[in-house]
């Protein structure tokens, strides 16, 4: 990685802003369900804690459109942090304004204060430049440890970066290092794990794996878009029309670059699309009208074995079917068990983010794998090639 860190700077007496990615899952009764996005940020606290640093916070959570909405509120983020790193967390009513302004002016080297919900503001999304100004005034320097939200130009991952200086968090760092070494220099055989509902999610994603991966392998419902490709029929399947072209030209590419590309041979399909429907395993050309496709089948998981066996780079993004049905989740199940056993081994996992990398948390996985990506989206945008806005906007080493 070619950007500064915090271990290239002075924290030492600095009011340190720094932009953690804290939207985390609350229940009806506003407890947090989840905590890892919180648990992920704590390194970066913690040197910069121990440096001597006055820490000031910001995140976004959920999706309040520019207005204050109560339970999008950050207090129970406030909390948990503050058992985590086992000292108080103050908090404001507001991220900008008096009271913001009073409360890191005040803070001293060694107390976390954590500022309420920037997306409170419109201004946030919109990277307005007097908000971005608003909140760099707050700090000394400035941190992004959000990789989930770096492909994003927001005012606290790409506006304040014109007014405060910026490196990476370790978080931030191990993201782009982990992303950037299985897309630049993998160590080889390097095999791509490609699942979710859409090809049209992934189109660039996959033209970028077929170029540089040694084999990639399809699940989930965007299977099913290449299956019609190939002439099978799929019954009340999931399928892009729009797409199946496109899905033509992606296993022509595969075929020309000499790209294994692995499609399902057997599916669990079901008579609706339901926990309880009625479901059964078939092969891929045995698909009956009025069935849908919701799993890759044991035969498929087998073939996927048997092509991960000696791969020594894994990178994983999507489930491999309908993973929060039971019924339909032994897919991506038996899919986190193989790669767990890779690590094992010695090879490289990588989680991209998203509902994959939900699956490996709920298994209780994610420890066992080389790295768990924090970031949905923007983990995609790296895969394909993207430069990320709250990467660039950081410091040059």
């Amino acid at each position: 990685m070619n950007k500064k860190t915090i271990r290239d700077i002075d924290v030492a007496g600095k009011r340190v802003l720094v932009r953690v990615d804290f939207n985390v899952p609350l229940d009806a009764n506003l407890h947090i369900t989840d905590d890892t996005r919180i648990k992920a940020a704590i390194p970066t606290i913690q040197y910069l804690l121990d440096h001597g640093a006055a820490v000031i916070l910001m995140s976004h959570l959920g999706r309040p459109k520019g207005e204050v909405v109560e339970k999008m509120r950050l207090t129970p983020v406030a909390q948990r942090l503050g058992e985590l790193l086992q000292l108080p967390v103050q908090t404001t009513a507001d991220c900008i304004g008096p009271d913001a302004e009073a409360a890191a002016k005040a803070l001293q080297p060694g107390q976390v204060l954590l500022l309420e919900n920037l997306r409170f503001h419109k201004e946030e999304e919109k990277n307005n430049p007097d908000f971005a100004r608003q909140l760099a005034a707050l700090g000394d320097l400035y941190v992004n440890d959000a990789f989930g939200t770096a492909h994003r130009a927001h005012a606290s991952t790409e506006g304040v970066t014109h007014y405060l200086p910026g490196v990476a968090g370790f978080l931030m760092e191990k993201e782009i290092n982990y992303l950037g070494a299985a897309l630049e220099n993998p160590k080889r055989p390097f095999k791509a794990i490609v699942g979710g509902a859409k090809v049209s999610d992934k189109i660039a994603v996959l033209e970028r794996l077929i170029s540089i991966a040694d084999g990639v392998l399809i699940g989930g419902g965007m299977a099913n878009t290449f299956l019609k490709a190939e002439g099978y029929e799929i019954g009340d399947s999931l399928v892009e029309e729009s797409k199946i072209e496109t899905a033509r030209e992606l296993l022509q590419k595969a075929h020309e670059q000499n790209t294994e590309f692995l499609l399902p041979l057997d599916v669990v399909i079901a008579d609706r699309f339901a926990a309880d429907a009625e479901h059964k395993v078939v092969a891929k050309d045995q698909v009956a009208p009025g069935w849908r496709i919701l799993d890759i089948g044991p035969s498929t998981i087998n073939l996927f074995r048997r092509s991960l066996a000696g791969a020594q780079t894994i990178v994983w993004n999507g489930t491999l079917g309908v993973a929060e049905m039971p019924a339909f989740a032994k897919g991506t199940e038996d899919t986190i068990d193989i790669l767990v056993k890779r690590t094992q081994e010695g090879a490289t996992t990588i989680i991209g983010g998203g509902d994959s990398a939900a699956a490996v948390e709920q298994a209780g996985a994610a420890d066992a794998m080389s790295h768990v990506s924090t970031g949905g989206g923007a983990s995609l945008e790296f895969l394909e090639g993207r430069v990320l806005p709250g990467v660039a906007a950081l410091q040059d080493k």
